[in-house]
């Protein structure tokens, strides 16, 4: 579990300046029952204020539940959106993740993220 969360912030850390690194909290990883070559992964991140991550993919079915604050997020020819607590976002497995933000300079937002992936497979993959 060590190794997926260093992973996963160096991959979405974005503005990696001291203290403004996505925080990244493992909540459970499991295969699927009836679906071996896939796995669900559930976690908690928290965008400090200011934070913007860098544009990734998921290769996967990718939902995200923002629990406080307020964030940005836009995939590659999609619309961006500001969502507030209670409000979700979807990725598809071909979504490029081009805008993923804070919206606030001041206040910290935190967010549910689960992904149905291939089993084994990375959780972010870096996209131009």
């Amino acid at each position: 579990m060590k190794i997926f969360v260093s992973v996963l912030i160096l991959a979405v850390g974005g503005n990696l300046t001291p203290g403004n690194a996505a925080q990244v909290t493992p909540l459970i990883s499991m295969e699927l029952v009836g679906t071996p070559s896939k796995e669900a992964v559930m976690m908690t991140v928290e965008y400090p204020p200011g934070y913007e991550g860098a544009v990734h993919r998921h290769n996967a079915q990718s939902l995200i539940y923002v629990i406080d604050g307020s964030v940005v997020m836009q995939v590659r020819g999609g619309e961006q959106v500001t969502l507030e607590a209670g409000q979700t976002f979807y990725e598809a497995p071909a979504d490029v993740h081009v805008v993923g933000r804070n919206a606030s300079n001041s206040k910290p937002a935190r967010l549910v993220v689960f992904l149905i992936k291939d089993k084994g497979a990375p959780i972010v993959i870096p996209a131009a």
